[in-house]
């Protein structure tokens, strides 16, 4: 991979958890001598792209900008959203040759930003998969889910014992797991646009569901599923500076209005049997709401519905060394009927953490958009 790409997909990098709903994209400005005289990163939703960060860093250093070439890990975006077209200002910055890692799947973009530059005479170049472009994909795997797929990329962790349990048969589980492995826990939900739980983890635990472990700017949003209201508005829940959506499936006066002055925002969605909410239209909705990346945290009813419905992408899986016998399992909602239908992982990853196993997996044909 080119040493400039390599620089801008460090910087993409660096902005992992501020720039949602936005992708996470990096910009290098080279000269003709091979300098580089600019280089930024995407700011937060509103604020300014890679390429703008990057034009501004070099009118800092006292550089011009005429004949460089920017090398960019997305696509220069070419429509009026909360801020001005990228490839416009880097035509306007006299910049020769883009160099950019993937296009970008925003049907609002997809390719113009490309035309655009060449229309008014810069070159463009895109990288293949070696040289940038899975990278920068995987970098933005939720982004790249939510304009394909219209629905966010579905990451469900859970820490676990050896033996499959989350817990004691009473409910036990503080803690399984040690400190480090916590902390990583908390890596992945600060890189989220919105954490995922249901009503039985709230009820049980009364947990917090915010990042504390990882210094982020940012909280995601936390996504309580909730058939009957039952959420109590003094949970800790609502003690975080950040949304949070409450899905039911039974509407109720009272209780939505107590929850709303705690808040919450309600949102109402069909029932899918038993009362339950239908997980196939909150993921729709979910994307709609701008959500790219979703990082479940539930007990094994929820955990394992969503796996038995084909809506989870992939699995961050800790693993201790314990065995707690007869207790709650990981995926205890899961009924299958035939050893056919139990999903199969591809192993991605197996990393030692502190004294637990971590595993990242995914389930096949699931990256295939």
């Amino acid at each position: 991979m080119n040493k400039y790409m390599h620089r801008a997909l460090n910087l993409a990098s660096s902005a992992l958890f501020i720039t949602s709903p936005n992708p996470r994209v990096g910009c290098v400005l080279v000269d003709a001598q091979g300098r580089v005289i600019g280089e930024g990163h995407t700011q937060k939703a509103g604020g300014p792209h890679a390429e703008v960060m990057a034009l501004r860093d070099a009118a800092a250093r006292g550089h011009s900008t005429q004949g460089a070439t920017a090398y960019v890990t997305l696509e220069p975006c070419s429509h009026h959203g909360r801020t001005g077209p990228c490839c416009d200002a880097l035509v306007a910055a006299g910049v020769a040759k883009v160099v950019a890692a993937v296009a970008d799947p925003n049907p609002l973009v997809a390719g113009d930003g490309f035309a655009r530059l060449r229309a008014a005479g810069v070159a463009v170049d895109v990288c293949d998969a070696q040289t940038g472009g899975a990278a920068s994909r995987e970098l933005n795997i939720g982004f790249f889910s939510r304009m394909v797929r219209k629905t966010p990329w579905v990451r469900l962790k859970a820490a676990m014992s050896l033996d499959g349990k989350t817990a004691l048969a009473d409910g036990s589980s503080q803690w399984i797991t040690g400190e480090a492995t916590r902390a990583d826990g908390h890596y992945w939900r600060a890189r989220a646009c919105a954490i995922l739980t249901g009503i039985g983890t709230v009820l049980a635990d009364d947990p917090a569901l915010n990042v504390r472990y990882v210094d982020t700017p940012r909280q995601p949003r936390l996504v309580v599923l909730d058939s009957q209201l039952r959420t109590p508005p003094a949970a800790r829940i609502f003690a975080a500076s950040r949304e949070v959506l409450i899905y039911c499936a039974q509407d109720d006066a009272a209780r939505r209005a107590a929850l709303e002055a705690a808040g919450a925002v309600v949102i109402c969605l069909p029932a899918s049997g038993a009362d339950r909410i239908d997980l196939t239209a909150l993921m729709r909705d979910l994307g709609q709401r701008e959500v790219n990346e979703l990082h479940v945290e539930a007990g094994g009813v929820l955990n394992g519905a969503l796996l038995q419905e084909g809506l989870v992408d992939e699995l961050v899986l800790y693993q201790a060394p314990m065995l707690l016998g007869r207790g709650q399992d990981v995926f205890g909602g899961m009924a299958l009927a035939h050893l056919q239908d139990a999903p199969r992982l591809e192993v991605l990853e197996r990393t030692t953490i502190g004294t637990d196993q971590r595993l990242i997996a995914r389930l096949p044909g699931r990256y295939d958009f």
